[in-house]
């Protein structure tokens, strides 16, 4: 098993009395990783070795992914993880296509304009519906929200950790 572990999401709550587990997810593909059959790894706080489980079942309610996991069916087996972290090894990580990225490869690069003026670090993505949003904090001033299409983000470089935008007037004010 890899050191390098990617977190998908934490468990902040059970969800009635069947062994569901409520899930805020921090991942840019749900609906894979939380497929059934998956394996995933829970986190609990102050321990060292991960838990491992397998996805039973998923479903989306409100904000929430609600999850089960195989031999684990009732409030009593999964009360022990609320607070923890989901995760996966990095070996099941998928091969991207091209000009796909995972959000881990995208949190922490720097954001420049097409001019050279270093606007920050992308610290957060905000998965909404028609595109994500890159959460990007400024040396100065208040976070600045930019929208990931291709009329602003103009060049990603993952190696070196760095981007080039060219801001939609008003953006940057």
């Amino acid at each position: 098993m890899s050191e390098k572990w990617f977190n998908v999401g934490k468990i902040v709550n059970t969800h009635g009395i069947r062994g569901e587990v409520r899930v805020i997810s921090k991942t840019d593909f749900a609906d894979e990783r939380y497929q059934p059959g998956n394996t995933l790894y829970i986190f609990k706080e102050g321990s060292q070795e991960p838990i491992k489980v397998v996805v039973e079942s998923h479903r989306v309610h409100k904000n929430f992914d609600l999850l089960t996991f195989e031999g684990m069916h009732s409030i009593q087996d999964v009360e022990q993880f609320k607070g923890s972290l989901l995760k996966v090894d990095e070996n099941q990580l998928s091969e991207l296509d091209e000009g796909e990225y995972y959000f881990h490869e995208i949190i922490g690069c720097s954001v420049y304009t097409d001019n050279g003026e270093e606007i920050g670090t992308i610290r957060e993505i905000l998965a909404t519906g028609a595109n994500d949003v890159w959460v990007v904090k400024r040396k100065v001033g208040k976070d600045l929200l930019i929208p990931y299409i291709d009329e602003i983000v103009k060049e990603i470089d993952i190696d070196e950790k760095k981007i080039i935008i060219t801001p939609m007037e008003g953006l940057l004010d």
